[in-house]
């Protein structure tokens, strides 16, 4: 029974992941080129105001951009799906759970996301040369924050009315999680007085991870489990948020 019921659910992930990016890359291929331009067009910006000295610490933010990119991505797909198609109503009326639905749709934001990582893996392996260590902790960090990214999408597709109403919350989200804070430079940047407010973004936390164990950032090691235990508590509690209190079969 337990295996029939894994079964099920991946079959229902899958079709979640045919329905949003297999389709969807195979017919209009010109969104593969979406997902490049803004992580690579902040990057190349970075590298040329600092004379390359920031390409290590840009290859780290694109990172970061690209999961927050394809999670809060998820926001205007889901909306786009559930007010113009009625896809939502049909899956509500269904045996599939919010979970499985907002697994799936995740798992075909990330299939977007593709292109950008190889990319972004190959001029790591170049400029970084992570070790094996780094490497983890740089996945850790990633999947965490995607996972943070596609609960936060998700909440707010639910509650968005018009796909109009959704690209807006995308683009302000993307940019006050991605841009403004700390993730492809250095906090040591901003002047003391305003670097507090840097920690508002969770994002800031998952930089400082990944930037200190590159060696790009000193930090004490009671900030940087401060950092792992805020980014994790934070993902949870958006988690949560996401799967109890979304509007879900009360659409």
């Amino acid at each position: 029974m337990r295996t029939m019921m894994n079964r099920k659910s991946l079959n229902q992930i899958m079709a979640s992941v045919l329905v949003n990016s297999i389709y969807a890359m195979k017919n209009y291929p010109i969104m593969l080129i979406n997902t490049l331009l803004a992580p690579l067009s902040i990057l190349v910006i970075i590298v040329f105001i600092s004379r390359g000295a920031l390409i290590g610490v840009g290859i780290e933010g694109a990172f970061i951009m690209a999961m927050i990119s394809s999670g809060i991505g998820l926001q205007s797909d889901l909306s786009h799906l559930k007010n113009d198609f009625k896809l939502q109503d049909m899956v509500v009326s269904s045996p599939t759970s919010a979970v499985n639905y907002m697994v799936g749709m995740g798992v075909s934001e990330l299939v977007y996301a593709i292109p950008i990582l190889v990319i972004l893996s190959i001029m790591a392996a170049i400029f970084l040369h992570p070790t094996l260590i780094q490497t983890l902790i740089l996945i850790a960090v990633m999947t965490i924050v995607y996972i943070f990214s596609i609960a936060l999408g998700f909440f707010f597709s639910t509650v968005t009315t018009d796909v109009m109403q959704s690209w807006g919350f995308t683009g302000i989200i993307s940019t006050l999680l991605s841009t403004i804070p700390p993730v492809y430079y250095l906090i040591t940047y901003i002047p003391l007085p305003f670097r507090y407010i840097a920690y508002i973004s969770p994002t800031t936390y998952a930089a400082e991870i990944v930037q200190s164990s590159l060696g790009f950032l000193s930090i004490t090691q009671t900030n940087l489990i401060i950092d792992w235990i805020v980014i994790i508590t934070v993902t949870v509690i958006v988690l949560v948020i996401a799967i109890k209190k979304s509007m879900w079969r009360e659409v």
